[in-house]
């Protein structure tokens, strides 16, 4: 069971007391000097106790413990600097370095700098400027290496929290992303076909006169409609059902688009379709021009019917255009989620997109690369 913090800093405090105990009575513990016999050992003792009562607190209250092991230090140097209270003071120095406040942090990397080069300087005048060398490398090691390592550990957590800040934000970004192309990919499927059904079946409805014919025929194009919709939709929710992520299934190609121009036709327009051949098209382009298409002439049945309509689909060296014109007996707005559907797609793969009137026509052109 893992221990909380607070916990593990008393255990640390008890196990320095402990181990400076055993120092002071083996009389391993002078760092400066030698061994004082003017201080009572009980006076040691006690100084050790509180610089370790102030380590118990080193997480929860850095500033402090800081403030109170430090105190403790001052007090232990009088007497001759003893190893176990240096010991506690170099663990509290590097644990407030390493988990205090930014403000704390960069006090503390002040406050050493300028008690280095102050004790180095005031040696070398004092003294002889050897023993200033000497002075501030042992001032080096007990002061600026515990905050130099604790800086650098600081730095590498800043800097993994901020990379799992960014790599959050790209996964929203993802999930957002992902979130539109199904927007997308639901307009197209469900709405095309839907839309389809229903101008057709109103165009049935307001039949007069009797045409078997024609009603077998809108009939089977709305059939036909339905199970193209109901497999798409099929489609799409294995891929959402997949673990692994998948690129687009190629449920259509744009070499099946005399089905929309039937359905179209179907539905009351006169489609005149024109093109090469498009065949072993790159998926996504495949795609996005059948989706285009299809997006077109929905546009067309809502809101120019029994518009004169021509799709010329292109084939050229590196591009393939397509090309939607109809007669603007009252014209599509240009607006809405389809106009827009349209552009995203065509950008998606790198295309260019642009709809509107042009000579008594609206006219939809999509260039994709090849």
């Amino acid at each position: 069971m893992q221990l909380h913090r607070k916990h593990r800093d008393v255990l640390a405090a008890v196990a320095c007391f402990a181990a400076g105990l055993l120092l002071y009575w083996l009389r391993l513990d002078p760092v400066i000097g030698g061994p004082d016999v003017r201080t009572p050992i009980g006076v040691r003792v006690a100084v050790l106790a509180v610089a370790c009562a102030g380590q118990a607190w080193r997480h929860t209250a850095p500033a402090t413990s800081l403030v109170v092991v430090s105190a403790a230090t001052a007090a232990d140097l009088y007497s001759g600097l003893g190893m176990p209270v240096l010991v506690v003071f170099i663990d509290v120095l590097f644990t407030a370095s390493l988990h205090g406040s930014r403000g704390l942090h960069r006090t503390l990397v002040g406050v050493v700098g300028a008690a280095t080069v102050g004790i180095a300087v005031v040696v070398a005048v004092v003294g002889d400027w050897r023993q200033s060398f000497y002075a501030g490398l042992q001032v080096f090691s007990l002061l600026v290496v515990p905050v130099w390592w604790a800086t650098n550990l600081r730095q590498h957590r800043e800097s993994a929290e901020q990379v799992t800040r960014i790599a959050e934000l790209d996964r929203r970004a993802a999930v957002n992303a992902e979130r539109n192309r199904m927007a997308r990919d639901l307009h197209d499927v469900v709405a095309g076909h839907l839309s389809a059904i229903a101008l057709q079946s109103e165009a049935v409805l307001s039949m007069r006169e009797n045409h078997p014919e024609r009603v077998r025929t809108v009939l089977r194009s709305v059939r036909e409609n339905s199970v193209r919709s109901l497999t798409e939709m099929r489609t799409m929710i294995d891929v959402l059902r997949a673990d692994d992520p998948v690129d687009e299934p190629v449920a259509v190609r744009l070499a099946d688009v005399g089905r929309l121009v039937e359905s179209a036709v179907a539905g009351g327009l006169a489609v005149e379709l024109r093109g090469a051949d498009v065949g072993e098209l790159p998926a996504g382009v495949d795609v996005a021009a059948y989706r285009i298409v299809q997006e077109a002439l929905t546009n067309v049945l809502k809101h120019a019917p029994g518009a004169r309509t021509s799709v010329v689909l292109e084939r050229q060296v590196r591009r393939l255009v397509v090309v939607v014109r109809n007669d603007a007996v009252e014209g599509p707005r240009g607006t809405g989620t389809g106009v827009v559907s349209m552009a995203e797609r065509a950008q998606l793969v790198g295309g260019v997109f642009a709809a509107g009137r042009h000579g008594g026509q609206w006219v939809v052109r999509a260039e994709l690369p090849l």
